[in-house]
């Protein structure tokens, strides 16, 4: 459920930034989404057509850029992508690592009119 408040989150910041650029209207909004982020793009979309009703949002499209999970182990220096549940590092098998990319959420861009 957080999804709701995530989504109300967006309409927020992108309603403040149209307006303070004088659109009447927002038509595109970029998001970026990590894999680890546990956001959902289904939900995040069915709360914007919910959120954004009746807003300078509504029928805004929402275009979702998704980032690979990285990690880097902070015993050898070894960057790589985890296999399926196995977050330890592949070159040396150890488990002290540090998230690189994959934790992201944020609005990277608002289109407007």
């Amino acid at each position: 459920m957080h999804e709701r408040a995530v989504t109300e989150s967006i309409l927020e910041i992108a309603t403040r930034h149209a307006e303070q650029s004088g659109a009447s209207r927002i038509t595109d909004l970029y998001l970026v989404v990590g894999d680890l982020s546990s956001i959902v793009d289904d939900s995040v979309q069915f709360y914007w057509d919910l959120v954004s009703e009746n807003t300078p949002a509504q029928g805004s499209t929402l275009h979702f850029r998704r980032i690979a999970t990285l990690m880097s182990c902070l015993d050898c220096s070894h960057c790589y992508t985890p296999g399926d549940n196995d977050f330890n590092c592949p070159n040396c098998g150890g488990a002290h690592i540090k998230i690189v990319a994959g934790n992201e959420f944020y609005l990277e861009s608002i289109g407007v009119e």
